[in-house]
């Protein structure tokens, strides 16, 4: 008999590398130009983590694959979806951390900068935090006063997916699903055709959307067609070493190639998230793999916590240079790239460990109650 329990141990790992990147991105903040100008300092901003947002599309490829996965498998084991409470096991995971940051974005951060003599110049608009619309308000509004807003885009648009996503495989037979995954990569492709516009191709949801069809699409593969299961299964390590090429070539030269080729701006994010699918389905299924991230137990255990350190990593970074700016420690080119990084790091795991522990989790005791698979 089949297990109703479905856990991909290695796609833990996976997560954490993925906050990881997002979190440089998101780190080397100086002033001094006496360090910005520095190679190094250039090296760690604009070659090592400059295109670490891709964690994020890695993020929505991960979501599409195992929300496909779950509702295809309840879907088999019930001979239908249970709408609602899918809806209620979203709301449970996602809600209370979300609502939390959006307080303290609107509300606690204002208070804080006012404290420290700033000037509050919030612009982003209340109403579409409140409604998961708020990578609209991200596209003409731009990046929001309180940093801490400003990763919530990616988790509206998730929200955008999760509700509409069972609905949508609740009224198309499960054999035929693969029609619509092609048709809404399509449309994406169209999307990013018609609105060349750097922000709408990162931000907009029609265009996001076909990385969480890549990772459906990935999920009805392994499903229902066992000769692709097998094909994943022993796909050879020379295969995979090339993908991992592939996509560290991608990380590293993405602007340079963008530049030289318009059409690579319409293809590239369906490219990368089919990459990132490869990576997903090799580290759950492949035997040959050359190593798998669930032999990492730390970082597995870090991405139990991921979906903290995405929205709070902020908290730490804040918190590091407010410390770093009342002890008076001066930029330096180590205190930037090794001492004030290190600093927000652990503080930002510290809360994330804290904020599953004592405000996550009731939530996702509750959720438990609404599991079907």
């Amino acid at each position: 008999m089949e297990s109703n329990k479905f856990y991909f141990p290695n796609l833990d790992g996976l997560r954490f590398v993925c906050f990881f990147l997002v979190f440089l991105h998101h780190s080397f903040f100086t002033l001094d130009s006496s360090i910005l100008n520095t190679e190094l300092f250039i090296f760690f901003k604009q070659v090592l983590s400059k295109n670490g947002n891709l964690g994020v599309n890695c993020f929505f490829v991960l979501s599409g694959f195992l929300i496909t996965f779950l509702l295809f498998k309840e879907h088999q084991k019930h001979n239908k979806i249970d709408i609602p409470k899918f809806w209620l096991r979203r709301i449970f995971r996602i809600w209370p951390l979300f609502y939390f940051c959006v307080f303290f974005g609107f509300f606690m951060f204002p208070m804080i900068k006012k404290m420290s003599g700033a000037v509050p110049n919030e612009t982003a608009n209340l109403f579409y935090y409140m409604t998961f619309l708020n990578n609209f308000d991200f596209i003409t509004q731009g990046l929001p006063d309180a940093s801490i807003l400003g990763v919530l885009w990616s988790v509206a648009i998730e929200e955008q997916f999760y509700f509409f996503w069972p609905i949508l495989l609740s009224f198309i037979p499960a054999k035929k699903s693969y029609y619509l995954f092609i048709s809404i990569i399509v449309v994406s492709l169209i999307f990013r055709f018609l609105n060349p516009e750097y922000l709408f191709h990162e931000y907009h949801s029609l265009s996001c959307i076909g990385d969480m069809a890549v990772g459906g699409l990935g999920a009805f593969l392994i499903i229902h067609l066992e000769r692709f299961k097998q094909f994943i299964i022993n796909i050879n390590n020379k295969a995979i070493i090339l993908v991992y090429i592939t996509f560290f070539l991608i990380y590293f030269f993405r602007m340079e190639i963008k530049n030289f080729n318009f059409m690579f701006n319409i293809f590239e994010r369906i490219g990368i998230a089919f990459i990132f699918l490869f990576i997903i389905l090799e580290q759950c299924y492949s035997k040959h793999s050359f190593f798998k991230f669930s032999n990492f137990k730390q970082i597995t255990k870090l991405g139990k916590i991921t979906y903290g350190l995405y929205c709070l990593h902020f908290l730490g970074i804040l918190i590091t240079l407010q410390l770093f700016k009342k002890l008076q420690i001066k930029d330096s080119l180590f205190s930037v790239l090794i001492l004030q990084t290190l600093c927000a790091f652990l503080l930002s795991v510290i809360i994330s460990k804290l904020s599953y522990r004592f405000f996550e989790m009731p939530f996702l005791k509750i959720k438990e109650k609404f599991s079907r698979i």
